[in-house]
């Protein structure tokens, strides 16, 4: 279930992602370089550990995390977040949770492109990657 998403993936397009990590309680300096970014993310599995190396002139960070088990996880922007992926009907979902409060980040692949939607509160950012 988890092969399509594996490769490597350049952002192509980014909807309301200022507004996103506005509403995450991201500083204006770090929205300002993030927002500049086009990362590509490598998504690989070894065994039943899958891993996410998203690479951009902002920063690289890397998570490897098992399906269906919570992990601790540094985001890009700095927050020390409790994370949890799961498998569900084709859809990667991803929940952060950190201080109170939560996010979601929903991967699936739409026409052979990586949709990724960013959710927190009524905030909606889609990120569009296409394969390398």
């Amino acid at each position: 279930m988890i092969e399509h998403f594996l490769g490597t993936w350049k952002l192509v397009s980014s909807e309301n992602f200022e507004e996103y990590m506005k509403e995450l309680g991201v500083s204006a300096a770090i929205r300002s370089m993030a927002g500049l970014a086009k990362p590509s993310i490598v998504i690989s599995v070894d065994g039943d550990t899958v891993t996410f190396k998203q690479e951009s002139s902002f920063k690289n960070t890397e998570i490897s995390f098992k399906l269906g088990e919570e992990f601790d996880e540094t985001t890009a922007d700095n927050r020390k977040v409790k994370s949890i992926v799961t498998l569900d009907n084709g859809s990667m979902i991803q929940v952060q949770k950190w201080l109170g409060k939560e996010t979601t980040i929903k991967r699936k692949i739409v026409d052979g492109k990586l949709v990724v939607e960013c959710i927190m509160n009524n905030v909606v950012s889609t990120r569009v990657y296409q394969k390398v």
